[in-house]
């Protein structure tokens, strides 16, 4: 059984709308509510009614949308929309996201994000839903940078995801975030699921495939991994794959969204921020570690990804020694 809710846990307010998708809808409680007390989950409805899903069943949210003003987060799980919905959302939807107090963090999955740019809270911003709609969302958002090819857009205070598992994968991404890698790896194993899908990950978006030829990249990423102290060139890394670096890169970036040269810093921060938590390992020596080359280019890389210098980061995120007992509080 889940721990109830730590005094003072994290309160996220779940925004219940006609037409919600279930499997969407349960991912906040099964994700957040794993963290060992964390997180306080809270359903809330817009008109004291039960509401449809797009499924066979109705739901019954437990608040009412006043509870949306108590929210540290509040999160809009994908719904129904028709041409005609999205162009016009609810206006109670749109009243109850009124009552948001500033600076809360919001958080779409799918097709939310009609939601928040109805609202005007993604004017200017970069932001993802599910590839499917991207077209019909540019048409009504032109004021939107919309990136229909990655997992989840965080942007601090407001993140978006993509269709239906990326849900996770932000869930997951919030628990990193706020408490470190350990506990959300807890969270993970604990659910059942991969524990980390990068955000700038491609969607599954439906596109002719490469011919099947046993040389994608998959084993040069795989062989990369175990190599991060190591510079790994462009060139190394097509010849391990037994490429050209142009056909190289093309296929790197078609089975994954990005670069070879972003995804190995992407991988080398991910592997830098796992030893400032769990390690006492020097700054120089983590970025030796992970093939930076310098302390200084460590600092510079996760400044531009988490805010904070490598120091900050350990002071906040560092996992509690064994008497201390907290990681292990998920899973009960």
């Amino acid at each position: 059984m889940r721990p109830e809710p730590r005094p003072g846990a994290h309160k996220v307010v779940v925004l219940v709308l006609d037409g919600i998708y279930p499997f969407e809808l349960g991912i906040p409680q099964r994700v957040l509510g794993s963290a060992g007390g964390r997180y306080e989950v809270l359903s809330a409805g817009v008109g004291g009614r039960p509401v449809r899903t797009d499924s066979d069943l109705t739901v019954t949210p437990g608040h009412g949308p006043e509870v949306l003003a108590e929210a540290d987060t509040v999160i809009i799980p994908p719904y129904a929309i028709t041409q005609a919905s999205a162009a016009a959302a609810d206006s109670e939807a749109l009243d109850a996201l009124s009552r948001v107090r500033p600076g809360t963090r919001l958080v779409s999955i799918c097709t939310g994000a009609f939601l928040l740019a109805a609202a005007g809270l993604l004017d200017g911003r970069r932001a993802t839903t599910h590839w499917a709609l991207a077209d019909h969302f540019r048409e009504l958002f032109p004021q939107v940078e919309l990136d229909a090819g990655v997992l989840f857009v965080d942007h601090g205070d407001v993140l978006t995801s993509a269709g239906a598992a990326s849900g996770v994968d932000v869930c997951l991404h919030l628990v990193r975030q706020d408490h470190g890698s350990e506990v959300a790896n807890q969270v993970a194993r604990y659910c059942v699921v991969p524990p980390y899908r990068d955000g700038g990950q491609a969607q599954y978006i439906e596109r002719p495939l490469p011919p099947t030829s046993g040389t994608g990249t998959g084993p040069t990423r795989d062989w990369a991994l175990q190599r991060l102290e190591l510079p790994l060139s462009l060139d190394e890394l097509a010849s391990h794959a037994a490429m050209s670096t142009r056909t190289f890169s093309r296929r790197f970036m078609e089975e994954t969204g990005l670069s070879p040269g972003r995804w190995l810093t992407q991988q080398r921060l991910r592997r830098a921020r796992h030893l400032l938590e769990s390690s006492d390992l020097p700054v120089e020596r983590v970025a030796h570690e992970v093939g930076f080359a310098t302390a200084t280019s460590l600092r510079r890389h996760l400044a531009a990804e988490a805010g904070v210098a490598p120091s900050a980061y350990r002071r906040t995120f560092r996992v509690p020694g064994p008497a201390a007992g907290d990681a292990g509080t998920v899973l009960q």
